[in-house]
């Protein structure tokens, strides 16, 4: 069920409608079974999964408060450790491993000993697994009181908002909020429809439409060069973020209709002006995951600086594999971790350039410079992430810039592009109004301007957004990229 669906929105106002009108001390119940549903509409059997992960995460933390030792204690995470990253490696890198292993033993000439599984990749699972392992660690250092209530602690792991692409809550945030007695508030309802209708509009009008340019492009590379490649991979940017953005404020927005807080997940991230920037901007649950439960464990900053250094491609790496179980993930994750380490050998350099250019006193126009150039690395780095093969990034990546003549560049253009001047035309249109409102939001945030604008002006906007998803959405019902991670 996804949420640009019929099916999700008769799902969403029968669930909205019900909560309201349920007890506070049943609502639990209502939302667990909701959320239950909703996961089992992609494929019932894989409910299992869920279930195992949140018994054995339950009963260990449980059984980490009645620990008499630390060591007793630390075997109990280690059994939480090894189910949820078990369920993972079987589920979602058995093969990868299992075709990087086969194409080794090719290599010298030994034939493939390492049979195939074909096993379809549960929904969401990366994201429900990190989840349940926050608990369980936080539980481990102190920061966390074993739950009692089995009901609430199985919703914190499968609460359907978030459950299938984040954002990846934190037991601290989101377990009290179930005890929170939940009052029917019209403002914050009216608040999440609209975060709700800002993500549909991402999605649908932006996201979906990019997807038709750049699955030709990507899905077929060999025989595009220069502009097409180039376009191909800036739109990319745009759809990725869109798309999962789209879905991160679908989640917040539904969320708060139910009464619940969830954490911003995206904060304008192509204006950063630095690789780091721009990670906490970007899925900023699951890059402040990695900070606090693998990059800090390591050593993080306060370690020699070649080991501060192998600490961010270890971490980057990690997260290259956690967004999927390809070479191609990897070298994208791999690609970060080089850019970050490269802005650490070259920081003196950089500032001496600074002064010397006189950018000290033009600080505008370096910031600008700042952001076109970490825009530009992202973008070369998402050539991997969506390449479908590595053969097929490296020919991207080798013909982005030939064939940039001006009667190549200028023929192109007469001919839409390739995608057709009317689509073309409505995705920059679409662009054009998100940035706007990412303008807008350097200084107020959008939903505070909006109530401060008289009524009409309110439901004119509502309207008029309302009417772009209708007239120029994609309605072809796509996935959401991060559906897949």
């Amino acid at each position: 069920m996804l949420f640009n669906s019929i099916e999700f929105l008769i799902f969403f106002f029968i669930t909205v409608s019900l909560y309201h009108f349920i007890p506070h001390k049943h609502r639990w119940m209502f939302l667990l079974a909701a959320s239950y549903y909703f996961y089992m509409c992609w494929r019932p059997v894989y409910i299992v999964l869920i279930i195992i992960s949140t018994l054995i995460d339950y009963f260990a933390a449980r059984l980490m408060a009645f620990a008499a030792t630390r060591v007793r204690r630390r075997m109990y995470l280690i059994l939480s450790l090894c189910s949820n990253l078990g369920l993972l490696f079987a589920f979602k890198y058995l093969n990868f491993f299992d075709h990087s292993l086969n194409a080794l033993f090719q290599v010298i000439n030994i034939e493939k000993v390492i049979p195939e599984f074909h096993i379809l990749l549960p929904v969401g699972i990366s994201f429900y697994t990190f989840q349940t392992l926050s608990y369980t660690i936080d539980v481990y250092r102190g920061k966390q009181k074993p739950e009692r209530h089995l009901g609430v602690f199985a919703l914190y792991v499968s609460f359907f908002p978030q459950l299938v692409a984040g954002p990846i809550e934190r037991s601290t945030r989101l377990i009290p909020q179930f005890y929170k007695k939940v009052r029917f508030e019209y403002r914050e309802i009216v608040d999440g429809m609209k975060l709700m209708l800002w993500g549909l509009f991402k999605k649908i009008v932006i996201a979906d439409r990019l997807a038709l340019y750049v699955d030709a492009v990507y899905g077929a590379p060999i025989g595009f060069h220069g502009l097409p490649l180039i376009l191909g991979t800036v739109f990319f940017a745009f759809q990725i973020y869109c798309d999962f953005s789209g879905y991160s404020d679908i989640a917040i927005g539904l969320a708060r209709v139910l009464g619940f807080d969830l954490m911003k997940n995206f904060n304008r991230p192509y204006y950063a002006k630095s690789i780091s920037e721009f990670w906490q901007r970007w899925h900023i649950s699951l890059s402040t995951w990695f900070r606090d439960y693998l990059y800090i464990p390591l050593g993080g900053n306060r370690v020699a600086k070649w080991r501060w250094q192998l600490n961010l491609a270890i971490v980057f790496l990690v997260s290259g594999l956690w967004h999927g179980a390809n070479w191609t993930f990897v070298i994208w994750g791999g690609l970060h971790g080089l850019f970050l380490v490269c802005s650490l050998w070259t920081a003196s350099l950089r500032k001496k350039l600074v002064l010397f250019w006189g950018f000290s006193q033009r600080k505008n126009l370096h910031k600008f410079l700042q952001v076109c150039f970490i825009f530009i690395l992202v973008n070369y780095a998402w050539i991997f992430f969506r390449a479908n093969h590595l053969s097929d990034a490296l020919y991207i990546s080798a013909h982005l810039l030939s064939g940039l003549s001006n009667a190549t560049m200028l023929n192109f253009v007469a001919e839409g592009f390739g995608f057709g001047l009317n689509h073309m035309l409505i995705s920059l249109a679409a662009l054009l109004l998100m940035e706007s409102v990412h303008f807008v939001q350097r200084r107020h945030s959008f939903l505070g301007l909006i109530h401060r604008q008289p009524g009409l002006i309110r439901l004119f906007s509502y309207a008029f957004l309302l009417l772009c998803i209708v007239l120029f959405g994609n309605f072809s019902v796509q996935q959401f990229i991060y559906f897949q991670f």
